[in-house]
């Protein structure tokens, strides 16, 4: 990852920077958890190798890749969640 400050490194607030950072983090945690590597994930995937590893490194893939790379890993059902959080009508709405 670029080596740029952050925010999120001062104050307790979500960033592009560190969702990524820390999404890359699990992915790598979790494919070597399960003893994966590298080459056998893209061959497992269909993503190329070089792809994975500037994943790894820095961050950028396209997103078709990483739902590749999470199906392989059976996290696919995680990506269901993104959007999902309700749209307020009203202050009422909001939890504070």
């Amino acid at each position: 990852m670029k080596n740029i400050y952050d925010i999120s490194t001062f104050v307790p607030v979500l960033t592009i920077q560190a969702v990524t950072e820390k999404l890359v983090e699990r992915e790598k945690k979790f494919r070597k958890s399960k003893h994966i590597s590298q080459v056998a994930l893209a061959k497992m995937s269909g993503v190329s190798y070089a792809s994975i590893r500037r994943f790894e490194s820095t961050g950028e893939i396209s997103l078709s890749s990483l739902l590749k790379i999470a199906n392989v890993l059976n996290c696919l059902e995680d990506f269901n969640q993104v959007f999902k959080t309700p749209i307020p009508n009203s202050l009422k709405d909001y939890n504070l």
